[in-house]
């Protein structure tokens, strides 16, 4: 057979190519070749209209800050997101500061991050937690208010059409940004392929197999012809969302051991009307409701696609047994084994207030679901808005040693002990903070090279050796040096003004 590969990177979105990119960076002579299934890049997660693109940096999710049994607000998680975040803009400047992307517009643009809430205990809840992170590097610029008419020139929607009985308090950042992961996506895969690597659309890998010289056959069938095809390669990643936890079950890796996926569906409004999408330009983040999923915290977002901007609210959870959007409807019954079946059934027990918060989405009517809109946006009218089918989420089911099966948020890397496999499971705030997560990978999966890498990943991701929240005057410097490089000063500026 044919020298092996050095890397295949399975699934065409956010995380294969950005852990391609990254490594051709450090191994320009590595040969790598991008494995997805669909005719096209970036259809599933990775596509603007699948997810949020928050830019996921704890501006604006309330999640990422709960309150403690004391009443204080736990920071911890919010600091841990944005500077994994701002690891993302580093390497991102550094690609366009070598021109390796020509525009960052064509990906990211300034957006405001609001969060917003009402009544008295949510109110006091948010002002607990401006106080808590006012004065942190990475939180800087940060505003409060309850006075309705302050919120009302940050975002007008949300308060025209309020009769103000209720007290309602917001928090805002012009530091926020929105990114379309699917153009990033494109951006970063074209620039694999100038620097040859190979790309493979409409392919399906159906098998992972070691063989005898330790590496891994990838085998699979091009979904239009039925024609079957067989990679070799010293490294394989999964990075194909949903998808990944049965590839990695047939890898054979007892790292995936007692792994099973939870699926969770989500709808969005949207509304492309330009006098609606003119009144709001800002991402709003509220409360979620009881039993809710983290990634079912309400929002109301500008969106820029393609240079377009509109609005989505959601998202609106329900359920399905698909793994990927464009999957099969016996995705979760296939990913079930003897040795994660007890786990699975274990969660399905302890999160009853998340299954009836599912089954009361699943049967809620439009106008029920259009309410939560009118709770953000009280003069939204129904006729500009259209619903639209955002990608699947498989949240992560782990084997805990104390707790026996549990329903984790976020995102799970699983590597094999020798470093030849690892693949990613789980979902939100993943795209945001691929860097961060390709770092963790890299260690895990080539320790042996990363003292050899350290120069060139200074380079890339100058960060990644000290916390930006330690050293404010580092933190100041970054967003300086991102905010020019990445076109997001101008914006910001006027956003603040």
């Amino acid at each position: 057979m044919d020298a092996p590969l050095d890397v295949v990177l399975i699934g065409g979105g956010i995380m294969s190519a950005t852990l391609g990119s990254m490594l051709q960076q450090l191994e320009p002579g590595w040969r790598i070749r991008l494995v997805e299934r669909l005719d096209s890049l970036a259809q599933e997660s990775s596509d603007p209209w699948n997810n949020a693109g928050t830019g996921h940096s704890a501006l604006c999710e309330l999640n990422y800050t709960p309150e403690t049994p004391d009443g204080g607000i736990d920071i911890t998680s919010a600091v841990k997101v944005n500077e994994q975040f701002q690891l993302s803009r580093q390497f991102w400047s550094f690609l366009v500061e070598s021109g390796r992307i020509p525009d960052p517009k064509a990906f990211i643009s300034p957006t405001p991050h609001m969060s917003f809430v009402w009544g008295e205990a949510n109110v006091d809840y948010l002002r607990k937690r401006y106080e808590a992170l006012r004065t942190h590097p990475l939180f800087a610029g940060m505003h409060f208010s309850d006075d309705p008419e302050v919120i009302r020139g940050w975002a007008a929607t949300l308060i025209d059409g309020r009769t103000g009985d209720e007290p309602v308090a917001a928090t805002y950042t012009s530091a926020g940004t929105d990114v379309d992961f699917g153009s990033l996506t494109r951006i970063l895969t074209d620039q694999l392929v100038e620097g040859g690597a190979e790309l493979q659309l409409g392919s399906q890998v159906t098998s992972l197999k070691k063989d005898a010289e330790g590496c891994w056959v990838v085998s699979g069938k091009k979904r239009a012809s039925g024609e079957k095809f067989t990679l070799r390669s010293r490294f394989v990643f999964v990075g194909a969302g949903g998808g990944a936890l049965t590839l990695l079950q047939k890898s054979g890796i007892k790292e995936i051991k007692g792994f099973g996926g939870f699926p969770v569906s989500g709808e969005f409004l949207r509304t492309r009307n330009p006098e609606v999408v003119r009144k709001h330009a800002a991402k709003v983040y509220g409360k979620a409701p009881v039993g809710a999923p983290p990634m079912s915290v309400p929002h109301l977002d500008t969106r820029v696609v393609d240079g377009s901007a509109s609005l989505m609210f959601g998202p609106y959870a329900g359920f399905s047994p698909r793994f990927l959007k464009n999957g099969s409807l016996f995705d979760l019954f296939r990913s079930v084994r003897p040795h994660n079946l007890v786990p699975m059934v274990q969660v399905a027990f302890r999160n009853v207030s998340l299954v009836v918060y599912l089954v009361s989405q699943l049967v809620a009517r439009r106008s029920t679901k259009f309410k939560e809109l009118l709770a953000f946006m009280p003069e939204a009218d129904p006729a500009d808005w259209e619903k639209i089918t955002a990608g699947q989420r498989v949240q992560v089911i782990k084997k805990d040693p104390e707790k026996g099966g549990v329903l984790q948020f976020g995102t799970e890397v699983v590597a094999a002990g020798d470093g030849t496999i690892a693949g990613l499971l789980g979902a939100s705030p993943g795209a945001s903070t691929t860097v961060a997560i390709m770092l963790d990978l890299m260690g895990r999966c080539f320790p042996d090279r990363m003292d050899s890498w350290g120069p060139v990943l200074d380079e890339m991701v100058p960060g990644h050796r000290s916390p930006l929240a330690k050293d404010p005057a580092a933190a100041a410097a970054h967003f300086e040096r991102t905010d020019k490089t990445l076109q997001l000063d101008e914006g910001q500026q006027r956003a603040s003004a």
